[in-house]
């Protein structure tokens, strides 16, 4: 097995976090044939003499990168807000700091207006997950997140709860017949899908993005990898619900968790690194390079991720009306709702580009859907308006074990004995997507009684995830 260099191996060696780092590694995933101490060596001569590397074949980025740090002149990069505005936190007591510290930069970016963390808040890249913040005309990609309007989807059918257990074979099947799963998954021929969103004009307006439709159709009413799902569980109302027109009961309901599959993240990609190259942060505030509204690029971005978004609710709908379909039920309500993305909204009588990565819109009577885990009770809510929280929730529970904490430290055991317990039958899935890798559901939901009414809980009774170890999230 090859020794793995990781980032602290180069900062001993004299790099600085940031960029330079960042693809140091992604040149060391290659390894090229080295052995462990000899990539350490060249990692040490290019850092001295990066001159002796620009022509090189698998050292050239950086070289080239580290003698273009070096030539930055101070005056070319953006100044940090020495004193910046404070932000809400909800939860603080079980939000890593990893993500607080993530925020303070993000507070300090020249543009912010304003800040919260949710309270199922992790490190991410850039903002962190359940990172709510708003800004004075410009857009963060990183600030929206890889995988662009990723959301929640609920459909509500008209079957008792008892119905499921008499026929949980045939919900099983119709499960694993209509949906699909894993980064780079999709459809062939006569199995691809429909839907007006593929017509939209936007994509022929950029070549970028034209370049991208023949993989969205592929795609289109599949799901990512990670954390990605589709699950039968029950929807119970405790009370009647006058605005959905649901009376108190139990009910099957379909929940469904994914984006904009490959097309978000490559957009994603493609405008960070324009970002990067056009917005110049010191090192630790590299990732939330921003992109002004006003600009050519901004605009872009700015369409690129609205029809990506769109995109993403294609493919929830060719899901909900596959499994409409093949169940022969009729739905009663079907709720949806996105994180990251980027809204226009007015905040404190202004303007604002609100971001919300990993968490979600709750503005008065705003509806979503909050789960827990694939063992977890998840929670159909109805927003409050707080502005405190700059009108927004949780988009779940949260981790709190990073995939490879959870890996090594969860057995395949534990796992089943958990999904035993609650009577939960799971399709695929890995360890890093165990119940336990992820907070109390209820102690998140605890920490925001100030922004959402609970309206009904969902109970999952049998889970669809991707079982390759892709991600997407």
């Amino acid at each position: 097995m090859k020794t793995p260099i990781n980032g602290n191996d180069l900062m001993a060696l004299g790099y600085a976090q940031g960029e330079i780092i960042g693809i140091a590694l992604k040149i060391n995933r290659k390894r090229n044939g080295y052995t462990y101490e000899e990539m350490v060596s060249h990692y040490k001569n290019i850092l001295e003499t990066p001159e002796n590397y620009i022509e090189d074949a698998v050292f050239s980025p950086l070289a080239i990168a580290i003698i273009e740090k070096a030539n930055e002149k101070p005056e070319d990069l953006i100044v940090l807000n020495p004193n910046p505005k404070a932000y809400s936190l909800f939860g603080a007591n079980h939000i890593e700091e990893g993500a607080k510290k993530q925020m303070d930069i993000a507070m300090q970016l020249p543009v912010t207006v304003a800040g919260a963390l949710m309270p199922d808040a992790h490190q991410g890249y850039g903002l962190p997950i359940g990172g709510v913040l708003a800004t004075n005309n410009a857009i963060i990609p990183y600030g929206v997140g890889v995988d662009i309007g990723c959301r929640m989807a609920l459909s509500v059918y008209d079957i008792p709860e008892t119905f499921y257990y008499e026929n949980e074979a045939k919900f099983k099947r119709e499960l694993i017949a209509h949906s699909r799963f894993g980064a780079g998954h999709g459809f062939q021929g006569q199995y691809k899908s429909d839907h007006a969103v593929l017509e939209r004009g936007e994509f022929n307006e950029n070549p970028f993005i034209k370049n991208l439709k023949d993989k969205a159709w592929s795609q289109l009413g599949s799901s990512g990898g990670g954390n990605h799902f589709v699950e039968f569980g029950i929807l119970e109302f405790t009370q009647d619900d006058v605005v959905l027109n649901i009376p108190k009961g139990k009910y099957v309901a379909l929940l469904t968790h994914s984006g904009s599959r490959g097309m978000g993240a490559m957009i994603a990609g493609h405008y960070t690194k324009l970002a990067k190259d056009n917005c110049k942060l010191p090192d630790q505030a590299r990732n939330l390079a921003y992109l002004d509204l006003s600009s050519q690029l901004g605009q872009e971005y700015w369409i690129a991720m609205n029809l990506a978004g769109d995109y993403a609710s294609a493919c929830h709908e060719v899901i909900h009306t596959k499994m409409q379909k093949a169940l022969g039920a009729a739905v009663l309500a079907k709720i949806e709702n996105h994180h990251n993305f980027a809204w226009k909204e007015i905040w404190n009588g202004e303007e604002v580009i609100v971001h919300r990565k990993g968490a979600t819109p709750a503005g008065k009577g705003v509806m979503g859907i909050i789960p827990g885990s694939m063992t977890a009770p998840g929670f159909l809510v109805r927003g409050k308006g707080e502005e405190e929280a700059i009108n927004s929730a949780s988009h779940g529970a949260g981790r709190q074990m990073s995939r490879t904490q959870a890996i090594k430290s969860i057995t395949k055991t534990e796992m089943q004995t958990i999904l035993r317990d609650h009577g939960v039958t799971l399709i695929g899935a890995g360890l890093d997507e165990a119940p336990m890798a992820y907070k109390d559901i209820n102690t998140v939901m605890a920490s925001q009684q100030d922004l959402v009414d609970v309206v009904a809980k969902f109970t999952p009774k049998m889970v669809r995830m991707a079982d390759d170890g892709s991600r997407e999230d």
